[in-house]
């Protein structure tokens, strides 16, 4: 009873609590109730901790003063009581907020987001899911170098610890419904190896949507087992070229053809899961035409009716999986999960599925207003959304029910323009300051420093 009045108090409080104000519903609130772990009354419980947690991830300033300056305000403002803007109280706070139960409110929201779509937000009626992978860095300390090392081609004292990440993100709505992460090197590290561990999240029905990483035998095999189709570009690097003279015709670069099993069992698969895969499998190939910066693609796919799957609709779908792209550049750029900033690989983890979290839930706000504007959320900006929402957590009377609808209208009223064909350098003009580079630990460069003074900088 008082893990649940703990939760409802939160709608009372301001500002650091606001995620659990406005943006979660009856089905949050119970999902929040059953992960809650057993704890004694302090300063910092676990939904205060999650809620300043999820602020850090949204606002520019990310460090842990902020938070608390945040939280000692909002209680000033309450009329509680004041408490210290020492953090060391929220950082053991932080280490004491389970992980597994922000993973499961990462994986709730997405599966809400999923199970309340309207059907006209669906491809031909089906639930696309793209996947993707991307890396991420992290504070070079010797914990995070154990679990997550970096690249051996890296000189020693240079680089930072390296994460892989994969992820299930859904097409309409753009939330994450799953994610896994490892280290970038050893068995399984791939991002088709992280991919295996995540097909769970498919349903019969559903369409993959992926790039060249991901189309292989085995793959393939697999998601025909869960019932599930696949539109990929090509699997390169292995030679593979395709002769649309063989198989069977659907049109101009357009055919079935036949992939036979591999001789050379995999690694990671069992003999007996490699007897059970058939000799062969049938497939669909079609070729994009190529357009300006773009190299031609060939794609591979399952859905292989030239009826119900016109190739024309095929290509609008692929083009499509440049939404992964940019819902990766809202979480890493946008969000700033790209260099994290955590020192252990445990709270390396926590920090991780606290950004899916927050982006999850701008996600969810995002899709109400697109329901109220008649749009999709592809179609809105992500950046505007959190811009829009951090404003309205300062001004705005919570419950005031005419306030949310504002917020709605101008969340819907900003959207983002389609630009196919556009093409940027990926170069900078900007030159960093010509600093030589530190190749050893921070403590043994400062003791030098204090021997021998700064270097020369220009002639380093």
């Amino acid at each position: 009873m008082r893990q649940q009045e703990s939760v409802r108090k939160v709608q009372e409080q301001a500002n650091a609590t606001l995620f659990f104000n406005a943006l979660t519903d009856d089905g949050m609130f119970e999902k929040i109730e059953s992960l809650l772990p057993e704890y004694r009354e302090r300063l910092y419980t676990p939904t205060d901790t999650l809620s300043m947690f999820l602020s850090q991830a949204l606002n520019s300033d990310r460090s842990c003063q902020h938070a608390v300056d945040e939280w000692f305000m909002s209680r000033q403002a309450a009329g509680l009581s004041a408490v210290s803007t020492n953090t060391g109280a929220y950082c053991r706070a932080r280490q004491r907020l389970p992980t597994q139960m922000v993973r499961q409110l990462v994986r709730h929201s997405g599966d809400e987001l999923c199970q309340r779509l309207p059907e006209k937000w669906k491809w031909k009626g089906r639930e696309v899911k793209m996947v993707d992978g991307t890396t991420l860095t992290m504070p070079d300390t010797p914990e995070n170098q154990v679990v997550y090392p970096q690249p051996k081609t890296q000189q020693p004292g240079v680089g930072f610890p390296l994460c892989r990440l994969v992820g299930v993100l859904d097409l309409s709505s753009g939330g994450v419904i799953d994610v896994a992460f490892g280290p970038c090197e050893g068995k399984g590290s791939g991002e088709q190896g992280l991919l295996r561990t995540l097909l769970h999240n498919f349903n019969e029905g559903d369409v993959l949507l992926g790039d060249a990483f991901f189309p292989s035998y085995f793959l393939l095999w697999a998601l025909q087992m869960l019932g599930v189709d696949c539109l990929c570009e090509q699997m390169g690097g292995r030679g593979r070229s395709t002769d649309f003279r063989k198989g069977e015709s659907l049109g101009t670069r357009d055919h079935l053809i036949v992939y036979s099993k591999p001789r050379v069992k995999p690694d990671w698969l069992s003999q007996s899961d490699y007897d059970t895969a058939p000799a062969t499998l049938q497939v669909r190939e079609l070729r994009l035409s190529p357009r300006q910066g773009v190299k031609r693609k060939t794609l591979v796919t399952t859905l292989c009716c030239p009826k119900q799957y016109k190739k024309a609709d095929l290509k609008v779908l692929y083009k499509d999986r440049w939404h992964v792209e940019l819902n990766f550049r809202h979480i890493k750029t946008t969000l700033g999960m790209d260099v994290l900033s955590c020192r252990t690989p445990d709270m390396i983890e926590k920090e991780i599925w606290v950004y899916l979290l927050a982006y999850n839930l701008i996600r969810i706000l995002m899709a109400q207003a697109a329901l109220q504007a008649g749009c999709i959320p592809n179609q809105l900006s992500f950046k505007h959304s959190i811009q829009l929402w951090l404003a309205w957590g300062r001004r705005a009377r919570v419950e005031s029910y005419d306030d949310w609808i504002a917020l709605m209208i101008g969340i819907g009223q900003k959207r983002v323009g389609d630009r196919p064909g556009r093409i940027e350098p990926r170069q900078k003009k900007r030159r960093p300051k010509p600093y030589p580079w530190l190749k050893k630990s921070r403590h043994a460069a400062r003791q030098d420093v204090s021997r021998h003074g700064h270097e020369n900088k220009l002639a380093a």
